[in-house]
C-alpha cells in the first residue's frame, strides 16, 4: 500500500487531537495510529485520555498517538478469578507482611514497570513518560496499585483516572502473580465504585485469560464520556474490596501508612 494511503497528521504543541475515528484501520500497517508529533505533558495526556487516546512509541521515534479499535477493557464484574489465582489471594490476605498500598512509590512502579522484558527488546516507558505521568500524578489523575510481602514491592501496575475512566498502562512482577494480585486489588476497588471499564488499550491472550474483552471504539468512548463526569474515586484499598471478589476476608491485612 502506498504511504500516501495511511499518513497521519503530525501535530504541533497543544494543538487538539483529530477525532479517534481518523486513526488508521486494520488495512494499513499501523492500526490505531491517529497522529504524531505534539507534546507529551500532563495537560496534553489529560486531554489524550479524555477522548480515548494514549501515547505508545519508543525512545527513537516521535511521540505517537493511538486509538484502537476495538479497544481491549476488562469490565470488572467480568474478572476471571481461576482457582489457582483464588488460592494465591486467599493466601495473601490471610498473611501477615502481605500488603496492598496505593500511590506509596508511584515513581518506583513505572520505572520497574520500564525495567527490561524476556519478550521485549525495549521499553516504552521513556524518561519523558515517567516524567509526564508523573506530573498526572501529582494532580490526582495517574495512581499505581502496589502489592507488598515483607516491606518490600514485588508487584503492581499504574494507570490514569479520570472520574471512573479507569484506564490501565502497564504492570509487572517480581514474585509470580504479583501483579495479579494488583490487577485483583484494582478490579475490587472498580467493583465498589460501579467502575465500568478497566481499559486494557490492545487485545492479548494474557488479558483475555483475565475476563478482558474487545468492544468497538465508539462503545468504549461512550463509556469513558460517561464515567469522566462522575465523582473521582477514593484510591484506597479497603477489607470489603476484596470480599467483592468473592474471597474470604477474616483475617485482612492492609498497610494503610502510606495511603
Amino acid at each position: 500500500m502506498p504511504a500516501s494511503q495511511f499518513t497521519i497528521p503530525w501535530l504541533d504543541p497543544h494543538q487538539p487531537f483529530p477525532p479517534p475515528a481518523q486513526a488508521l484501520d486494520d488495512n494499513t500497517p499501523f492500526p490505531g495510529l491517529l497522529a504524531a508529533g505534539g507534546v507529551l505533558d500532563a495537560d496534553t495526556l489529560e486531554q489524550a485520555y479524555a477522548h480515548g487516546i494514549f501515547p505508545w512509541y519508543s525512545d527513537d521515534q516521535p511521540i505517537l498517538w493511538w486509538s484502537t479499535d476495538p479497544r481491549m477493557v476488562l469490565r470488572p464484574g467480568n474478572f476471571r478469578l481461576h482457582k489457582s489465582l483464588r488460592k494465591t489471594l486467599q493466601r495473601f490476605i490471610q498473611t501477615p507482611g502481605c500488603e496492598i498500598r496505593i500511590d506509596s512509590c508511584f515513581d518506583e512502579v513505572m520505572l520497574a514497570c520500564a525495567g527490561p522484558r524476556s519478550d521485549q527488546g525495549g521499553t516504552w516507558i521513556t524518561d519523558d513518560i515517567r516524567a509526564a505521568y508523573g506530573e498526572l500524578h501529582a494532580r490526582g489523575l495517574a495512581h499505581s496499585v502496589e502489592t507488598w510481602i515483607d516491606g518490600r514491592l514485588v508487584g503492581g501496575l499504574y494507570g490514569v483516572a479520570l472520574g471512573r475512566a479507569v484506564y490501565g498502562e502497564s504492570m509487572f512482577t517480581r514474585v509470580p502473580d504479583a501483579s495479579k494480585i494488583a490487577l485483583a486489588a484494582l478490579v475490587g476497588l472498580c467493583l465498589r465504585h460501579g467502575v465500568e471499564m478497566i481499559d486494557c488499550q490492545q487485545e492479548t491472550p494474557h488479558l483475555a485469560s483475565l475476563g478482558a474483552s474487545p468492544i468497538p471504539r465508539a462503545d468504549f468512548i461512550r463509556s469513558i464520556r460517561r464515567q469522566q463526569q462522575l465523582p473521582a474515586m477514593h484510591w484506597q484499598s479497603e477489607r470489603h474490596d476484596w470480599q467483592l471478589l468473592g474471597l474470604n476476608i477474616d483475617e485482612y491485612h492492609v498497610d494503610t501508612s502510606d495511603m
